[in-house]
């Protein structure tokens, strides 16, 4: 199930709004963020993460519970994700100092038997959750949390849906990946020619509205008007971390939905966390390998990645409003100008931010035209459980085939039978052949894509 736009006839979605209680005011640290599938979590060794560029580490303790500490020892500092997890605590790998699951310290090698353990050798904890497959961290006080908050989908408790996940790591700052979720009249552009059916030639004008907009987000709905009577198509922006696009074919009782969960690593740094979702033509997502699904959506995204790291580069330098460098359009821009200027209203709190009429801290140092944008094996192979464990294989398959056309080369040249010696050459061959296909699957794990 991948990222491109279904068409579908659609109507309004049952809003996680309607879960939420109205707030006064926006708190980022009173809310809950994502930080990976549970398939993705590593297993028996730390998982390294950031919000708004706090480091932060989670694993499991002895008794399976999911746990999250700042990652820093309290002794010296060292990155507490760079030690190992020992009988469900975890060991900084510098000195041996152990913690627990709620950052307390549990040993010290260095301190005498009789020595009592520093009441301030402890480190912060965070309160961790798992809602349907997913991690969650409150990046408040503990005893503040509100499970009730987390934006779940309710569809995926209904019988007969079925859903894909994908990971990916992004080098911009989140309130650009929501701008371009937000963002439906770029995909007729941007990604012309995808699986989907994504064409440029149906790029057109939109209609485009504003349903709602308070401290907990934005309703918006959209269609195209060169289609008499088409159906409205509905985003929902759910603060700070869900953008959700549902659509509905009643008749036949079809649902498909499309979770878009983000969380700020940093600044200039991102994760997004995509969720497909639906109850029909469910026999392809169920066979289909999830590395094989993923293949396709990085390619959609990596569509976008150059255009939107230019974009922040650019504006950063200007150093001035969007409301002076955008020419936004009613028919293409409604809903990406009313997320900047909810940002405008409720991003005060937020360590950084770019609003449409006001921005906080977003100078960056790093100006330079020909950023980094990272490989594929670094934004997504290295964090996602499924793309990891096939780049491996087909590496040892290679690898395997390599050494398996040498051997039978060197058999070719000692047979003395001459049939024998065809049949190695050609086996040989063969998996000459199988390991440059090994190889080309390979680079889909390692390199991104480009247009040219």
């Amino acid at each position: 199930m991948s990222l491109e736009t279904e068409t579908l006839q659609a109507t309004p979605p049952t809003s996680t709004f309607e879960t939420l209680e109205e707030k006064q005011e926006f708190n980022w640290r009173q809310c809950w963020y994502p930080v990976t599938f549970v398939q993705d979590l590593p297993t028996n060794r730390p998982h390294s993460f950031s919000l708004y560029d706090e480091p932060l580490v989670l694993f499991k303790n002895q008794n399976g519970q999911f746990i999250c500490l700042i990652d820093r020892c309290s002794h010296r500092t060292a990155k507490l994700s760079e030690g190992q997890i020992v009988d469900g605590k975890i060991e900084c790998l510098y000195h041996g100092w152990q913690f627990g699951s709620d950052g307390e310290c549990l040993h010290i090698p260095q301190l005498p038997a009789d020595a009592k353990i520093p009441a301030n050798a402890c480190v912060q904890s965070f309160k961790v959750v798992e809602r349907q497959g997913m991690i969650w961290v409150w990046a408040g006080e503990k005893e503040t949390a509100v499970d009730e908050i987390i934006p779940i989908l309710p569809d995926l408790y209904k019988p007969g849906f079925v859903h894909t996940d994908f990971i990916l790591d992004l080098p911009y700052d989140q309130t650009y990946l929501i701008e371009n979720v937000t963002d439906p009249a770029h995909v007729a552009i941007s990604h012309d020619g995808m699986r989907g059916g994504s064409n440029r030639k149906n790029a057109q004008p939109l209609e485009m509205e504003v349903l709602k907009s308070s401290v907990q987000g934005i309703q918006g709905r959209w269609r195209g008007i060169n289609k008499s009577n088409e159906a409205w198509k509905y985003i929902d922006f759910v603060a700070p971390t869900l953008v959700l696009n549902n659509a509905y074919i009643e008749d036949k009782g079809w649902t498909f939905g499309l979770a878009l969960y983000s969380i700020p690593l940093g600044k200039g740094r991102c994760r997004l966390l995509a969720r497909g979702y639906r109850n029909f033509m469910n026999l392809g997502v169920k066979l289909r390998p999830r590395w094989l699904d993923h293949l396709n959506t990085n390619k959609i995204l990596e569509q976008d990645l150059p255009l939107i790291v230019g974009q922040q580069l650019e504006i950063e330098r200007l150093q001035t409003s969007l409301k002076e460098l955008y020419l936004p359009l009613k028919t293409s821009d409604t809903l990406v100008v009313e997320y900047r200027k909810w940002l405008d209203k409720f991003g005060s709190s937020l360590p950084f931010y770019q609003g449409y009429s006001t921005w906080k801290n977003v100078e960056n140092d790093d100006l330079n035209p020909k950023p980094i944008l990272l490989d594929r094996f670094s934004r997504h192979t290295l964090i996602c459980s499924s793309c990891n464990r096939a780049y491996r294989v087909t590496n040892t398959v290679k690898q395997s085939c390599i050494g398996v056309a040498i051997a039978l080369a060197a058999g070719a040249i000692l047979a003395d039978d001459f049939r024998i010696r065809i049949a190695a050459i050609s086996l040989s061959v063969a998996a000459v052949a199988m390991s440059a296909m090994a190889q080309r699957l390979k680079t889909h794990f390692e390199r991104s894509y480009t247009r040219h």
